[in-house]
């Protein structure tokens, strides 16, 4: 006798990430400063299994300036992790924490 093997229930079903709601209003209101500011020009946003990615450019035909990636740390929650070029600058359980590795402050120009 045959056995019916459905492909899809087999396979191991990738989990993908995303960013939440208040993760993207602290990524776009970075991102707005420096764009104000002129360092930035462009944004991309990716999802792949197990992880969820925002990279900054400055301009659009570029590497990116920082990849700010979110995985997840087992059964600890997400991990963030800010890398530029390749190298990790710094990484934390908390976004804020993490995002301040690359936030500086603007001075305003009277």
């Amino acid at each position: 006798m045959s056995e019916l093997i459905r492909i899809a229930e087999r396979r191991a079903q990738a989990r993908h990430l995303f960013f939440t709601r208040r993760e993207l209003n602290l990524l776009l209101s970075l991102y707005s400063r420096r764009v104000g500011a002129g360092e930035w020009r462009d944004y991309a946003i990716d999802h792949r299994p197990g992880m969820a990615l925002f990279s900054v450019f400055r301009h659009s035909h570029d590497r990116p300036l920082y990849a700010i990636v979110k995985s997840l740390d087992g059964e600890r929650g997400p991990q963030y992790r800010i890398l530029a070029g390749g190298r990790r600058i710094k990484e934390s359980k908390d976004l804020s924490d993490a995002l301040a590795a690359i936030e500086r402050q603007l001075r305003i120009v009277s």
